[in-house]
């Protein structure tokens, strides 16, 4: 048994695959939270090309919501994030790549919501890291560009409102674009 698990995970491609910003639409859980202490709505499409912390009038708002409690435990998740993604670990090597090292409190809040929404993928699954160019992938999804550049792999930009006038990747509008870029159009 484990000899055949061991070929399998050795004929198989490799998907990285980033959290915040891919997985769970962090964007709206800001917005959300700014309407709550504020009581000013700001909508998605006045923000796009902006990074995270010159959305807001206050740039030291996304840090102070980043530390609320349950912030990462309350994400909101992409739309189609869920069925793709077990699709793609039926036929991959799937591992979800956080660099959650920079926010230490929200591991177990980034561990409950995996083991929520995610259930099919195990615990050997998930890398918490600091920097994401130690991981080995033939493939990363991710939405900081920063992170596809220390890649050795084929990197993929998941198209999201700070990285819109990014280039040099090629972007995925989605989920469902990321299903048909691995499958092809017949998904």
């Amino acid at each position: 048994m484990i000899k055949s698990l061991y070929f399998i995970m050795s004929t198989r491609k490799t998907i990285a695959i980033d959290m915040d910003g891919v997985l769970a639409n962090n964007m709206s859980h800001y917005l959300d939270y700014h309407f709550k202490e504020t009581g000013i709505r700001i909508l998605e499409e006045e923000i796009q090309g902006k990074p995270e912390e010159r959305c807001f009038e206050d740039p030291d708002a996304v840090y102070r919501y980043l530390k609320m409690p349950d912030f990462f435990r309350t994400l909101p998740m992409n739309p189609d994030a869920q069925e793709v993604v077990k699709k793609l670990n039926d036929h991959f090597n799937v591992f979800i790549v956080s660099a959650a090292m920079e926010f230490p409190w929200s591991l177990v809040e980034k561990y409950e919501w995996l083991g929520e929404h995610f259930p099919f993928i195990t615990w050997h699954q998930i890398v918490f890291c600091g920097n994401k160019g130690i991981i080995k992938a033939d493939y990363m999804i991710d939405d900081h560009i920063y992170n596809l550049r220390s890649f050795s792999g084929t990197g993929l930009i998941f198209d999201c409102y700070h990285n819109i006038n990014e280039t040099g990747f090629e972007r995925l509008m989605g989920w469902k674009a990321v299903e048909e870029y691995f499958f092809g159009k017949e998904g």
